[in-house]
């Protein structure tokens, strides 16, 4: 035994020293040389047998965690649905999800979607996909994502788990086409203003935001507000070629740099369809990239107010490296920096908990009040045409502060929405009443003027919460709580009479973001506006 242990000994060195030799001899970087080497010598010698492709993947994410929140790597199947939610459009059961520990949480459901017909709410958890336990077992996104994704018209059966809701919920579902919009709502306000909601900068973002600009623009619109709310940003043309509809000819909209890839001017090209109006940006703290270069070029050149709370602070830029096998690596390979040469880019690293900002936000009170947020004077840039103080460094801070109002809502309001029996209230009275709301509201300004949620209406709600285990603390409590709930079902029943538009049509009846930008956008002199002490 020992002579055998002796002959394996030997063989491994000479092996290991032949590699080093053969590495040594390729000319190949000495670090590129030690990492080939370490991969031989673990698939070689490890123990047990090594699954080599999800070994060198493990490497390459640990290499990427080393260097900033946004450098990611993904498999061939990651890439297939990153590209397909770039180009609008796949089929399955419309949902967007996210994965935490192992379980599938919903985020939303795509607008008249299978699963959103179906009663599938944000916040659900689906554990199984037909009969396929998915949840607790390591699988990785690309696989849940093909489970859930089929042809149209083929048939999946799911399981969800509903917190507060004791037994599994069985859902069968009938796959359709999904087509995404990265727009969520544009209407008129009156007479003269008009509001475009975009959720995300993709590849038809652009020729979405142009036709909903001309059709308010031919029903007389003069001044614009733009909703960028919880818009997570996307493609940086997009935003560059939204930017280039309202700035002037040879306007710098964002430029990006790097230490490989010299400095680059995105320009406006002139000739923008909404260089004269006034436009107001209306932007929160989970607005980042995308929507952050638009609300930034904006106010840099002073041609708008920027309405809110700081953004998000995302100002790396990534480009897409393919890999043989099909998988990706998007690599920070550039900063940019707004027109006035800010780079918004919030602060990471090994001693910032980079995932916790909105949480440190919230709790600093920032979320709250203006007075809670400072700047270094190191980071301050002036605007390039009235020479306001704009700073850099993390995010985009409004000319106008607008706190969060937290008054607004009750655990029992939230407990009403998390538990899903809102909107299963608004679906069952459309359900019953749908004929009489169209005979008796056949235009969206009558149902907005007209229709109110009464006390029937709120009693089964509430009696509904109660077989649901919602209870509010006491009567005052629940009185605290019926405007909101009020607002949110007469916006759900116009989403499902005519469409989203016509839900934040009257959601932003009661947005304090949205009314301070319809305040501001009507001032004849925006100049003195933005000269204004911000507030």
């Amino acid at each position: 035994m020992k002579k055998i242990y002796l002959l394996i000994t030997i063989f491994c060195v000479s092996a290991v020293t032949m590699f080093a030799q053969q590495s040594k001899n390729s000319g190949l970087p000495e670090q590129l040389t030690k990492l080939m080497f370490s991969e031989n010598i673990i698939t070689r010698f490890y123990v047990d047998s090594v699954n080599e492709p999800k070994l060198v993947e493990a490497g390459i994410k640990a290499m990427l965690k080393e260097l900033d929140p946004h450098s990611t790597y993904s498999t061939p199947k990651e890439v297939k649905s990153i590209n397909e939610a770039m180009q609008g459009n796949f089929e399955g059961i419309g949902i967007q999800f996210n994965i935490v520990e192992d379980t599938l949480f919903v985020i939303q459901t795509t607008l008249n979607g299978p699963s959103e017909k179906a009663g599938i709410l944000a916040g659900d958890r689906i554990v199984e996909v037909d009969d396929t336990i998915i949840a607790g077992v390591k699988m990785d996104r690309g696989d849940i994502m093909s489970r859930l994704r089929g042809p149209k018209d083929s048939k999946v059966k799911i399981k969800v788990l509903r917190r507060g809701v004791r037994e599994p919920l069985i859902f069968n579902l009938i796959r359709d086409k999904i087509v995404t919009s990265s727009l969520d709502a544009a209407y008129m306000v009156d007479k003269k203003n008009g509001y475009i909601r975009i959720n995300s900068f993709t590849t038809t973002t652009y020729n979405e935001f142009v036709a909903k600009l001309d059709s308010l623009q031919r029903r007389g619109m003069k001044n614009l507000i733009i909703d960028l709310q919880g818009n997570g940003g996307g493609l940086l043309q997009a935003a560059v070629d939204i930017a280039n509809e309202l700035l002037n000819r040879d306007e710098l909209v964002v430029y990006t740099q790097g230490r490989v890839f010299p400095r680059y001017d995105y320009l406006a090209k002139g000739g923008g369809r909404f260089t004269q109006g006034n436009v107001a940006v209306i932007i929160d703290e989970t607005s980042a990239s995308a929507a952050e270069i638009l609300a930034g070029a904006i106010q840099d050149w002073d041609r708008g107010v920027v309405v809110g709370r700081r953004s998000f602070g995302k100002g790396l830029v990534q480009r897409a490296f393919n890999l043989p096998d099909g998988a990706m690596i998007r690599l920070t390979v550039s900063r940019y920096y707004t027109p006035s040469g800010r780079n918004i880019q919030k602060p990471y690293g090994d001693s910032i908990s980079y995932n916790d900002d909105l949480l440190h936000r919230y709790n600093s009170g920032e979320l709250m009040s203006a007075d809670s947020i400072h700047f270094p004077d190191s980071l301050m840039m002036k605007t390039k045409r009235l020479g306001r103080e704009v700073y850099g460094g993390g995010g985009i801070m409004p000319d106008y502060f607008i706190p969060l109002d937290t008054n607004k809502y009750t655990k029992y309001h939230r407990d009403v929405v998390r538990r899903g029996t809102l909107l299963q209230a608004t679906l069952r009275y459309i359900d019953e009443n749908r004929d009489m709301l169209k005979q008796k509201y056949p235009t969206m300004k009558e149902f907005r003027r007209k229709f109110v949620v009464d006390d029937a209406i709120l009693d089964r709600l509430r009696t509904m919460a109660e077989r649901d285990s919602v209870k509010p603390a006491d009567d005052e409590e629940f009185k605290k709580s019926v405007p909101m709930i009020s607002l949110q079902f007469k916006a759900l029943l116009a989403r499902d009479l005519w469409d989203m538009s016509e839900y934040m049509e009257i959601i932003n009846e009661n947005d304090d973001n949205f009314k301070k930008a319809l305040e501001l956008v009507q001032q004849r002199d925006m100049d003195a506006v933005l000269l204004r002490r911000r507030k």
